[in-house]
């Protein structure tokens, strides 16, 4: 598949050696997430990359512990955080976004396809008209191949539908951060059977991301340990991936690729916390409008998914 934007994205990489980022990562088991915090040595400027806010849905209550964590860190470091980014509108997790650009700064940015994933599920929540649905909710909208810098590090947003309409992934120097597209070789792909999801799209942006260089690092949103393995990882590479990947690894045939993802995931239930997390991550991470009596509420649709 030709497509303009992988030689931009491999340029940025072959210059980026000498100067990539810096990556912490922390991982919140209760939904298997890996937030990312995306820093240039040189300067200190730093990106926050799928965050996380704690929900426990039996309560209905929100608490702050991993977002806590990372702020704790930013401010140990003394970083100066110039991008909150989101790979996609999450299904499982909620967003801490806002409670972090109150902490630190920075613009908090998605892919420009969140306007479809806005439309989509305003109507499955039957959301009135104070839920805009322009994406104003962030502070900017990337599109495919929009170039950017972390610092002094060269940067650019690659689409890559599939998982939602909406997946990005961000290359910033030698590192790729590509959400809900691949997870670790052993584990395989993500699913592609939530609403504007197809498993031949996925195929195809996947296929888009295993063109950079072998040596790309490749940082997931999620691991869920595949079988024999006992610790959780989240960092990978190009190389690997289209080496060991068990569903897509080079050779695989995307008509194959297709079958099987459709088939695995009728087999899946809906994600633990897909309904409140989709109410949230439309908005940019914020809570529902508080309702007359000074409550937010979430709802919950019946056999609508």
């Amino acid at each position: 598949m030709t497509d303009p934007h992988i030689p931009n994205a491999a340029q940025i990489i072959k210059g980026a050696r000498a100067s990539g980022p810096t990556v912490k990562t922390f991982f919140d088991e209760d939904t298997f997430t890996a937030t990312h915090v995306v820093a240039d040595p040189a300067n200190r400027k730093a990106a926050i990359i799928d965050s996380v806010l704690d929900f426990d849905p039996a309560s209905g209550r929100t608490s702050r512990t991993s977002a806590d964590a990372v702020i704790a860190y930013v401010e140990a470091e003394g970083l100066d955080v110039e991008w909150l980014l989101e790979t996609h509108a999450h299904a499982d997790h909620l967003s801490a976004a806002p409670y972090l650009q109150e902490r630190l700064g920075g613009k908090l940015a998605i892919g420009k396809d969140i306007l479809t994933v806005q439309a989509v599920f305003g109507k499955i929540f039957n959301e009135d008209t104070r839920f805009a649905r322009d994406g104003s909710q962030f502070d900017h909208l990337f599109g495919d191949g929009d170039r950017f810098k972390l610092g002094s590090i060269e940067a650019i947003a690659l689409h890559v539908p599939g998982h939602t309409p909406a997946d990005m992934a961000y290359v910033i120097g030698d590192a790729a951060f590509i959400g809900d597209t691949l997870f670790m070789p052993d584990y395989g792909t993500a699913r592609a059977d939530f609403p504007g999801g197809d498993a031949r799209t996925l195929f195809r942006s996947i296929r888009r991301l295993l063109t950079l260089p072998d040596a790309t690092r490749l940082f997931l949103c999620h691991d869920y340990k595949a079988p024999g393995r006992a610790e959780f990882v989240w960092e990978t590479t190009v190389g690997d991936e289209r080496n060991a990947n068990v569903h897509v690894h080079e050779g695989v045939a995307e008509d194959a690729f297709v079958a099987m993802r459709q088939d695995r995931d009728a087999t899946l239930g809906m994600p633990r916390l897909i309904l409140p997390s989709i109410q949230v991550n439309m908005r940019g991470g914020n809570l529902p409008e508080p309702e007359e009596n000074g409550t937010r509420y979430l709802k919950l649709p019946l056999n609508s998914l």
